[in-house]
């Protein structure tokens, strides 16, 4: 088999090669059309380089509120070299114009309010936050300040700033929980890309972030490998009839309260204001095989049944003491699938962070490709077989039994970061089809682990997908372009993204840890014009 795959992928590069194989490089990278803030009656907040506006909040505002006031007194003077003074409410004169900073009815935490009423600007957030993030489109859609990577922003030379006098806007975002980091993010970066989940740094004077007491593996510091030796029946069972302490028997009686202690204490110790504990598996395939755990994944019709009863029971124990807490869990390798008994249900404070995108095809959207990683998928069977889009399903069905569930992404190939990988066409339509079935987060986690191919760009979208996914993509890659590589370089990096994306779709699945030969390879022709034009510029 390995040899007729061989063959059969030397075969592809020939065609290639000869340009027998045609491709469709006009790829659609999905979203509406942008389409700029339009001013058909300016609102001046700054004119010919002067201003008569100030900023206004409440008494003794807080440090996000602070934050925002100074990012909007440094984006103007930046802009067009005018100050703008911060008063409070109780200091302003009726004659004032002034943009008011504030807190909104009715909006969810992270929405805001753009409204220009007789001459005052208005920025009003579901919380602080909110405002801030109000404050930060405002700077970026209105004044045209963009924030590509923590290094590198653009910054607009203009003596005028205007907004359209009838400005009347409000922004919810399409995920309520928003994770992806960058090489080299920050407070300051997370926050202007609207991110709003850190982990460990409750970045207060940018309205805080969601921070874990435990994240990741946390089941080796819930139940410790230390009791193997007087208890190996809290751990897995493995199918030779031994026991590992690479996974824990979560149908033990004995190890619920052993946990939940380990947890209380894992929340009293925590020096951050953290609502969010993690329940997560150590990284392999080796679950327990004992009779109670296997009567769950019969009963149930999934491997994760026992870790769905084991969380929900580790809520309730801590519920009353911890109240506004959320317990998170991983479905993750062999407990990705939820269950096929959709009686079993998780708590309302309980929440599923979904792991499966990991075996999905990135290359072809995710609704129409059956193809997984670790499963026999021959090119030309996959591609135009019947395809049973296992993936999706499974995420829509984990939506029935949990109120609140995450996307944990990954988006690169492991196997060789430096490559390129094939996920730019596919990223709004997997998105939005996770937003629309109900998803409530997504969390990124190669962004600042990983020195990749095109990262920065990939983080870029990834940001602006999370806030909005029904943004225009191909609009933020070539503005990403133009300021990362240069106006006359630009297109010939997009000429190359659009050639590799449609190379690989053509003729193969692009998985997290795959080599893709594809990516290797291109039309000669095209290829040598890309390269040529890029050296010459």
């Amino acid at each position: 088999m390995a040899t007729i795959k061989a063959i059969f992928s030397l075969f592809e590069v020939l065609l290639f090669a000869v340009g027998i194989i045609p491709l469709n490089t006009n790829i659609d990278y999905g979203g509406n059309d942008y389409i700029a803030p339009e001013i058909t009656t300016p609102m001046y907040i700054v004119e010919n380089g002067e201003t008569d506006y100030v900023i206004v909040t409440e008494e003794n505002p807080d440090e996000c509120i602070l934050t925002a006031v100074d990012e909007l007194q440094t984006y103007i003077e930046k802009i067009s070299g005018a100050e703008l003074d911060h008063i409070t409410e109780s200091e302003l004169a009726d004659s004032q114009n002034a943009i008011i900073l504030g807190i909104g009815e009715n909006l969810d935490a992270d929405a805001f309010t753009l409204k220009a009423d007789s001459g005052n600007l208005y920025i009003s957030g579901g919380s602080n936050r909110g405002t801030l993030y109000g404050v930060y489109t405002l700077i970026e859609e209105h004044f045209g300040v963009r924030w590509f990577t923590p290094t590198l922003e653009v910054v607009p030379e203009n003596k005028d700033i205007a907004v359209d006098a009838n400005l009347d806007r409000t922004v919810v975002p399409s995920f309520s929980v928003r994770r992806n980091d960058t090489q080299g993010t920050n407070d300051a970066h997370r926050a202007r890309t609207k991110m709003n989940v850190s982990f460990w740094n409750e970045a207060e004077a940018y309205g805080g972030a969601l921070t874990y007491v435990l994240w990741d593996v946390t089941l080796d510091v819930l139940v410790p490998d230390s009791l193997f030796s007087e208890h190996p029946e809290y751990f897995a069972l493995q199918p030779d009839g031994t026991r590992s302490t690479d996974h824990v028997c979560l149908s033990h009686p004995d190890v619920l309260p052993i946990a939940v202690e380990n947890g209380r204490k894992a929340i009293l110790e925590c020096e951050r204001d953290s609502k969010y504990i993690h329940i997560g598996q150590k990284d392999n395939m080796n679950y327990c095989r004992c009779e109670s755990c296997e009567a769950l994944y019969e009963k149930y019709g999934t491997v994760c049944a026992p870790t769905i009863i084991f969380t929900n029971n580790f809520a309730d124990a801590l519920d009353d003491e911890f109240p506004d807490f959320m317990f998170t869990f991983y479905a993750y390798n062999e407990t990705d699938r939820p269950p096929t008994d959709l009686s079993l249900r998780c708590n309302e404070n309980v929440a599923p962070v979904l792991c499966g995108l990991h075996k999905a095809c990135r290359s072809h959207p995710i609704t129409e490709c059956g193809a997984m990683d670790g499963i026999e998928n021959e090119t030309f069977d996959m591609l135009y077989g019947d395809p049973n889009p296992q993936i999706a399903e499974d995420f829509a069905n984990w939506v029935k039994v949990a109120d609140t569930t995450y996307i944990y992404d990954y988006t690169i190939n492991f196997l060789n970061t430096a490559q390129f990988f094939s996920n730019f066409e596919t990223m709004q339509s997997t998105m939005k089809y996770m937003h629309d079935i109900g998803i409530t987060g997504y969390i990124y986690n190669c962004g600042d682990g990983h020195y990749a191919a095109f990262n920065e760009l990939r983080n870029y979208l990834l940001c602006k997908l999370q806030w909005d996914v029904d943004c225009d993509v191909e609009y933020h890659m070539n503005d990403f372009l133009k300021a990362f590589y240069g106006e006359e370089a630009a297109p010939y990096i997009k000429e190359y993204i659009d050639l590799q994306t449609a190379q690989t779709k053509a003729t193969a699945h692009a998985f997290d840890f795959d080599w893709h030969y594809q990516a290797a390879s291109a039309h000669p022709i095209r290829l040598q014009r890309a390269t040529f034009s890029l050296t010459l510029h």
